[in-house]
């Protein structure tokens, strides 16, 4: 397992250097987050972070909206400046996402959890087609799994262990 996690500090904000290989490894981060507890550094609560990264990939299984499809034309631009960032975990910040992928305030940090859990077991356990990815198009297996990783490493930074400086 290669989880990296180091203290650092951006726009005032101390937030984890944290990289995943797997999705496993995001299971992981976000359990241990849960047991010790945590320390916000962004809008969302561990719970909804979970709901959130579940919620962004069973679509790749059971098919985004229809009108994720309107700018199919721009995936090429996209998936050539932005796909190297993020796959590098220099995920850029303050893009906002659909409304239907923002989570409720009030979500069970524990269900959620357990939640994503189950998301990440189905996708790894999924032996079919991948429904194209609204921003980067169709993707290989491992791509879009390295996607996911960095997508949960990106929002799980912003949780700190608590304890943690």
């Amino acid at each position: 397992m290669a989880i990296q996690s180091t203290s650092t500090t951006n726009d005032a904000s101390p937030l984890r250097d944290l990289q995943f290989t797997t999705l496993e490894e995001a299971v992981v981060d976000a359990r241990q987050l849960l047991e010790s507890g945590y320390v916000r550094h962004g809008n969302w609560s561990l719970g909804q972070i979970c709901w959130h990264l579940r919620t962004v990939q069973d679509p790749s299984i059971d098919g985004y909206p229809w009108f994720f499809g309107l700018f199919a034309f721009l995936r090429p631009i996209v998936r050539r400046l932005l796909l190297p960032k993020i796959l590098s975990g220099n995920s850029p910040r303050g893009i906002r996402t659909a409304p239907i992928f923002v989570p409720a305030k009030e979500l069970h940090d524990e269900e959620e959890v357990v939640a994503f859990e189950k998301s990440v077991e189905r996708f790894l356990q999924h032996h079919g087609a991948f429904h194209p990815h609204p921003g980067f198009g169709r993707l290989d297996r491992d791509t879009l799994h390295r996607v996911h990783a960095a997508h949960a490493a990106h929002h799980l930074r912003f949780l700190q262990t608590k304890g943690e400086s």
